[in-house]
């Protein structure tokens, strides 16, 4: 337990933390990267390039500030950033690090002002917050590794196949290389793949939305291929089928609720892997579930599985699926095979589900999901009929902006 006077303490800091959040954070990879190298074999080098993994820590690093009195407020974020450390590999061993760390960056950036009852206000408050993160992600391990099907750490799967769904996205169907029995996932939890390549001294790892409904044998991811993607374009480039990936147990706590109320499914570009996988598990186990799928494109040569959506649509009653093409091709057009020129928005939305008390599911770009967001509030949606996962801070989805 925090004393009172230390609480008093970093709450009087979340003003600066919320000035001077990101260059703490971009000072704490800085000096962490440059004391312990091996932790790049666990970060995401794109991320930290583009400055998301600082925007990340350092909004959690302000909520925690501004909860220090009430951490049971932010547990559900914890729990959030646990699954991703638990699918990273992230241990114990690693918190005393990252908080020697962080109160380093803290004194850098602020100099004097940092003064010593603040550091060590600090330092008690860390071991407090790293204490709830290493419980709750032990016990993520344990029931990782105890599952039926389970393992610790990464195991390696086979390509057995590897299927092309537009000029953009490819699917890998992934098979245990020992043939044993995989660990079930509920639908819209995503794989943590590793990858190494020949010539680099650090491992890349990516988590990817798993596609398909379990209760399979084999688990599918379907992946965009990005322009400067490392892993991605090693997948679609590299991976053939009877190659080996290192993978992490199935995470994530976006899912698809089991629930009678009709589920509203929305994506944007590759924001449809999620999608297909709850949209598959409803077919499966709740045929009687409606089920709307809106989905938004450029067109249809970036559209992946829209004929496996239509032919759900056409032999479940219980099943609608609509598209939007921002950039029709000149065939697009012909043959009109979308349901609106341009974005998905709340008139068009109201106008297919119409129903405001259904589920509401939504994945895409950060554009999109502040769009969707924003056009899902102002309908009057209540709150716990939304869900969504985001990596940024929820905020930035109240600010509605033109998607792509």
């Amino acid at each position: 337990m925090l004393s009172e006077k230390n609480i008093e303490i970093i709450k009087s800091t979340v003003p600066v933390l919320e000035k001077y959040g990101k260059d703490i954070t971009a000072r704490f990879y800085q000096l962490l990267f440059d004391s312990h190298p091996e932790l790049l074999n666990i970060f995401n080098h794109m991320n930290q390039r583009q400055g998301k993994q600082q925007t990340a820590l350092a909004n959690a690093v302000y909520a925690a500030a501004a909860n220090i009195d009430n951490l049971a407020a932010i547990i559900p974020v914890v729990k959030q950033i646990g699954q991703k450390h638990r699918a990273l590999g992230v241990l114990p061993e690693h918190y005393p690090i990252v908080g020697e760390t962080l109160l380093a960056a803290i004194k850098d950036v602020l100099g004097d002002a940092a003064t010593d009852e603040i550091i060590n206000a600090w330092a008690e408050a860390y071991g407090v917050i790293a204490d709830a993160f290493i419980g709750i992600e032990q016990e993520m391990y344990r029931e990782a590794k105890e599952q039926y099907g389970g393992w610790e750490g990464f195991r390696n799967f086979i390509v057995e196949k590897k299927v092309k769904e537009s000029d953009v996205i490819t699917s890998f169907y992934l098979k245990p290389e020992n043939g044993e029995a995989i660990a079930s996932y509920q639908a819209g939890q995503y794989l943590t793949i590793k990858v190494e390549r020949k010539g680099e001294n650090h491992t890349h790892i990516r988590h990817y939305s798993l596609s398909d409904a379990p209760g399979k044998d084999y688990y599918r991811i379907s992946v965009k291929r990005e322009e400067k993607g490392v892993v991605s374009n090693y997948l679609h480039q590299d991976i053939q089928e009877g190659d080996l990936l290192a993978v992490s147990a199935p995470a994530g706590d976006f899912v698809l609720e089991s629930k009678k109320t009709p589920a509203v499914l929305i994506s944007g570009g590759v924001g449809l892997t999620p999608m297909i996988g709850m949209l598959n598990t409803i077919v499966e186990q709740q045929p009687e579930r409606e089920v709307t799928f809106i989905h938004g494109a450029l067109n249809s040569k970036v559209h992946a599985m829209k004929d496996h959506v239509t032919k759900l649509a056409n032999e479940y009653a219980k099943v609608k699926s609509f598209v939007a093409y921002s950039q029709p091709t000149v065939k697009d057009r012909m043959i009109k095979n979308y349901d609106k020129k341009g974005f998905i928005d709340l008139e068009w939305l109201k106008s297919i589900s119409q129903n405001k008390q259904a589920d509401f599911y939504f994945c895409g770009p950060v554009p999109f999901m502040q769009m969707m967001y924003g056009a899902l509030k102002e309908w009057g949606v209540p709150a716990e009929n939304i869900h969504f996962e985001f990596f940024g801070p929820a905020s930035q989805l109240e600010e509605p902006v033109a998607t792509v």
